[in-house]
């Protein structure tokens, strides 16, 4: 699972633990472990969720500044509303890359 340059060094501290995707399909499943620059993460959970269920607590966990913030860049695939169902997606680092 990629992610954004700005956020890999929080993901793979452990800070980063929730991503929210605009995706049309899953492209990722509960159980499955995904490289992820230096680190290897295992999804925890998968739900889809309308965006405006994103709590204070969620948007900590997802390395954003806020809620505009997690729109725009969720938005990369289409426009974000609070009523657009995203892919609200747990993970958690289960090893580290060999340089």
């Amino acid at each position: 699972m990629q992610f954004s340059p700005e956020l890999r060094e929080g993901v793979a501290a452990g800070a980063i633990t929730l991503t929210y995707r605009l995706w049309s399909r899953p492209k990722v499943k509960v159980g499955g472990t995904y490289r992820s620059g230096s680190v290897v993460i295992e999804v925890d959970d998968m739900e889809l969720v309308p965006f405006a269920s994103i709590t204070a607590e969620d948007l900590e966990l997802t390395g954003e500044k806020s809620l505009e913030a997690l729109r725009v860049r969720t938005a990369h695939a289409g426009p974000v509303s609070d009523d657009t169902l995203v892919y609200r997606i747990e993970f958690r680092v289960v090893s580290r890359r060999s340089p």
